[in-house]
Order: C-alpha cells, then sequence, then structure tokens
C-alpha cells in the first residue's frame, strides 16, 4: 500500500482503528475480559492484542479492572471501558414534564432528574429550552458533571422532525415543541449539540436493545397509551418517511373512527381526533368501559376485552399487510394493562385473516421504553465518536 493517503482502507492505521472498534465494542457487550479472551474473540495475535490495549489505555479508553484467577500461571489482567471516557444525556419530553438522565458511556446511569411542566403550562411555548435546560442541569448537577464532560444528547418526543423544515410534526399537545428553529435553541442552552427522536421509535430501539425484539431485524412496535404509534424496523433499520411520519398509526383512517384532520391546527396544538387513536388509545378504552379510570379494572370486562381487541386487530392488520413484520410487539399503558389476555384475543382475531401470519408479543421492559431507548441512541452516538481512533 506504499504512497496511500493516510485513512485510505487497507492501511496500518484504519486496520488499527477497526481492531481498536472491534475491541472496545466487545468490552462494551461482555464486560471485563482478559488480553487472552480478547484476543481469542478478534482473532489476534497476543503481541496485536497487547499492544492494542496498551493504545487503548493510552487515550484513556480502556483501564485495568482487577484479575482474573483459577489457571495455572499469573493471575490475568482483566481489562474494560473507562466509564470516564465520555458521558451523555438522554431525555423524555411529556406532556406533564421531562425527564434527564445521565450516563456513562459504559452504560451506568450517574445522574437522573425531573422536572414537572404543569404549572407552567400556559408559558410552555416560551419556555421549552429552558424547561429542557433545567432537567438537563438537574441531572449533570447529581452526576458531578459540566456541559462540557458530554458528547452527545438525544431527547425523546411525541412526533416527528420533519427533515425539510426542522419543524416537529403528529405532536400537537406539545405547543411549545413546534418552533422551526428548536433545535438550535436547545442546542444554544445545552452548549452541546442534540438530537430529537420520536418517542415510538426509541421505545423500538429498547426492545431491539434489551425487550421482545432481540434477534429480530424485522418487527412494528404498537405503542397504544393515551396517545397510539408505531415504529417500523425493516432490515434492522427504523423507517422514518420523507417527513418523519413513518409509523404515526394513530391517524390511519379505519371503518369506525373519524377522519383525523390536519394541517395548520395541528401546528397550532389543537388535533381533532379521529383515525385509528380514537379507536384504541387509552381514552377509548375508558370510554367503553363507561368512565372507568384505572385501564386494569377496564379491561377487566370481557366484552371491554373483547372489543379493545377486536379494534387493535383491525389496525394492526393493515399495517401487518404494508409491511410483512415478522413480529408484532405490543407496548405501552393499554398493551401493559391488557397483558397477556389481550394478545390472545388480538392473536384470535387475526387468525385466518388472508395476511401474513407475524409473531405477537407484549413488551415486558419494565423501566421506561422510552428512556431507555434515547440514551442508547445517545451511547451508540457517543461510542461512534470517541470509539474512533483513527485520528488519534
Amino acid at each position: 500500500m506504499a504512497g496511500a493517503a493516510p485513512g485510505t482502507p487497507g492501511t496500518p492505521s484504519v486496520l488499527r482503528a477497526m481492531n481498536d472498534r472491534a475491541a472496545l465494542d466487545l468490552l462494551v457487550a461482555h464486560g471485563p475480559l482478559t488480553r487472552t479472551r480478547i484476543g481469542e474473540l478478534t482473532g489476534l495475535s497476543k503481541p496485536t492484542t497487547s499492544q492494542l490495549l496498551g493504545r487503548l489505555e493510552a487515550v484513556g479508553l480502556v483501564r485495568a479492572t482487577g484479575s482474573q484467577s483459577g489457571r495455572p500461571g499469573p493471575n490475568a489482567v482483566l481489562y474494560e471501558i473507562n466509564p470516564g471516557a465520555a458521558h451523555v444525556v438522554a431525555l423524555c419530553a411529556d406532556p406533564t414534564g421531562i425527564t434527564a438522565v445521565v450516563a456513562d458511556i459504559a452504560g451506568a446511569e450517574r445522574g437522573r432528574c425531573r422536572i414537572e411542566a404543569v404549572a407552567v403550562a400556559d408559558d410552555v411555548r416560551n419556555r421549552t429550552a429552558q424547561l429542557v435546560a433545567e432537567a438537563f442541569d438537574g441531572a449533570l448537577r447529581v452526576a458531578g458533571l459540566g456541559h462540557d464532560d458530554i458528547t452527545a444528547t438525544v431527547i425523546g418526543t411525541p412526533g416527528a422532525i420533519d427533515p425539510h423544515t426542522g419543524q416537529l410534526r403528529y405532536a400537537p399537545h406539545l405547543p411549545g415543541w413546534h418552533s422551526r428553529t428548536l433545535l438550535a435553541e436547545l442546542a444554544g442552552v445545552l452548549g452541546t449539540p442534540v438530537s430529537i427522536e420520536n418517542d415510538v421509535n426509541l421505545a423500538a430501539i429498547a426492545e431491539q436493545y434489551e425487550g421482545a425484539a432481540q434477534d429480530h431485524d424485522d418487527f412494528v412496535l404498537a405503542y397504544v397509551d393515551e396517545g397510539v404509534g408505531a415504529a417500523i424496523v425493516l432490515g434492522g433499520v427504523l423507517l422514518r418517511g420523507a417527513t418523519g411520519g413513518a409509523g404515526e398509526i394513530g391517524y390511519m383512517p379505519l371503518p369506525g373512527a373519524p377522519l383525523a384532520r390536519g394541517g395548520e391546527e395541528e401546528i397550532a396544538g389543537e388535533d381533532a381526533g379521529g383515525g385509528f387513536q380514537s379507536l384504541v388509545a387509552a381514552p377509548a378504552v375508558r370510554l367503553l368501559a363507561g368512565g372507568v379510570k384505572d385501564l386494569g379494572e377496564a379491561l377487566a370486562d370481557p366484552a371491554v376485552l373483547d372489543e379493545v381487541a377486536r379494534r387493535l386487530a383491525t389496525g394492526l392488520a393493515a399495517v401487518v399487510a404494508v409491511v410483512d413484520p415478522e413480529l408484532v410487539v405490543l407496548s405501552g399503558l393499554v398493551a401493559r394493562a391488557g397483558g397477556e389476555a389481550l394478545r390472545l384475543r388480538v392473536e384470535r382475531e387475526l387468525t385466518g385473516l388472508a395476511l401474513p401470519r407475524p409473531q405477537l408479543r407484549i413488551s415486558d421492559l419494565d423501566d421506561d421504553p422510552i428512556l431507555t431507548g434515547a440514551l442508547r441512541s445517545a451511547l451508540t452516538q457517543a461510542r461512534d465518536t470517541v470509539f474512533d481512533t483513527s485520528t488519534a
């Protein structure tokens, strides 16, 4: 490769960077490993592995963390990701407030803060960036960190940022988030680059990472909560659509539901209702049960449970007919309240239709899947930056 420019594929610097990244990814996935085990998993020789670990220690990406005994000869040194090499922030916005979590590059939580926004609802349009900053700063204080310590920040919110306009759409109930300059405003108050991601897409990332969709590259996450949305993953990649609105199945026209109208009123913070959401979201379930507030109690009524399952199956059938996923995961308050009894009824309603038959599962994630997904997304961004040793 004589005469090749620095960074050309196949040059020693690129191969070293690739080996470095492979070792770092193994330490993320498996936790502390010995030099021998890293060599076995990467296929690298002992001298090359030793050089690699020395290089990563020198730039502060790995550190020794004790030793492994039980074999003949000296104890083997264990290596792990240096958790202080970088930090990330994940935030989740909802109609009543904002939650922020700080984690180190290894994924361990270091600080958390919740800012309630109910008391300033009338002023939220002018205070969105400030509210985000309050949650962000509060979590940093708990973690004992500053803005300069943060490598990536991801915010999960209902709706989706239109890539052409920079404006949040499909979230009329969050009026303070519709500024066309929102990303710049947030970056300004936080002092760090910011990504805004659809909340249901983030829930799907959580399901892929540690939930019902592990080992599945083609699946749909149907999030049935106070609102309704879906995330569509094909070939392991999230489908976003031309305006970021892929998966907004809450607006999907269905028999028995009024059409969901949009336009300027959507941006202005008004929601005319209608569509799939008006049939299966939490308010619709409560209405079916005669106004019962508790969803578990509402779905304990077999007649209500049967009707919700029928409605869910009707909407899911439309999605399955278009996407043909191998798995559908039901998540959100309604899915959690209905549990296995709801899943079985939806599955029964889908049986016999002239459609593909995907597996149907209920999400079993204990933590907030949206916040978990935001954290995973932020960690991916940070690792892509920090673990790149090609210019080190």
